[in-house]
Formats: structure tokens, C-alpha cells, sequence
């Protein structure tokens, strides 16, 4: 079943079973889907779904940051509350050491020797940690691992 299937039947039991919070979350989910839809005017992948999904998580992680400094930390939880039903359809996130390894395999692979090469290394990253990592972190492993050289 395709990420959108899933997530499609998924808002069905919620309804179902009356899980009002959830039911808000996969329904905010599947308007930020439909909407990328209807603006290209093509059907997404599960490729495409993800990256709505690492998206959403990203927005709710910098409004959980702002509502924390703004010291509203009622809404702070409903944000990271809907992270927590975001997270179910991403694939695991990758370890610290998984993470580590992932960099230093594409630095060797791409022949990196500082940080002018920092985009050839973060493509290659990119492709295989799509969804699985906070690029933003990546991007910090990979400049001090590049530095470092």
C-alpha cells in the first residue's frame, strides 16, 4: 500500500475508533498532500509524500522553538504532539553513529578534500537519508568532517 493509502485508511480508523487529535493531524496531512496536488497538478509519490512529511515536522519543530521562547508551552505540546503522529509515517530516523558513517562513506566516495566540496557530499547524502535525518544536522556533520581534513 502507497504512503498515501495508508494514511488515507489510517484518518478512517481514527474516525472509527474517535480519536479526535489524531484524526486532526492525518486530515492537516492530507491537506498539505492534496494541496502540493492540485498546485502541480500531479499524483505524489511516496518519494514526494515524504518530503511533505519531513517538511511539516520541520515547520512544527521551529513553532514548538518560537511558542518555548514565547513561553506558551500549551501550544509548544500540541505541536510536539502532532510530531509525534507525523513521525509514524516516516521511516526511523538514523542514529548518531549510523548518521557518522553514512558522512564519512560519501567523503570518501566523492574524493572530498575540504569544504569546497561540501555539495557533492550533501547530494550524495541526500539521496540515500532522504527522510531519515534533519538535513540541517547532516549539514553540520558533513562541514565538520570536512573541516577537520
Amino acid at each position: 500500500m502507497s504512503l498515501k493509502g495508508q494514511i488515507t485508511e489510517d484518518m478512517k480508523s481514527a474516525m472509527k475508533a474517535g480519536e479526535k487529535d489524531r484524526l486532526k493531524v492525518v486530515r492537516l496531512i492530507r491537506a498539505a498532500i492534496k494541496q502540493i496536488e492540485i498546485d502541480t497538478r500531479e499524483e505524489l509519490d511516496d518519494a514526494a509524500v515524504l518530503a511533505v512529511l519531513t517538511k511539516m515536522v520541520k515547520q512544527r519543530r521551529d513553532s514548538v522553538e518560537q511558542f518555548e521562547k514565547g513561553d506558551r508551552e500549551d501550544l509548544a505540546a500540541i505541536e510536539r504532539a502532532e510530531i509525534v503522529v507525523i513521525n509514524d509515517y516516516l521511516p526511523e530516523q538514523l542514529s548518531p553513529e549510523e548518521l557518522a558513517a553514512l558522512v564519512d562513506e560519501a567523503i570518501q566516495t566523492t574524493g572530498a578534500a575540504g569544504i569546497r566540496d561540501m555539495g557533492k557530499v550533501m547530494g550524495q547524502i541526500k539521496a540515500k537519508a532522504s527522510g531519515r535525518a534533519d538535513m540541517g544536522a547532516v549539514s553540520a556533520t558533513v562541514k565538520e568532517r570536512l573541516n577537520a581534513l
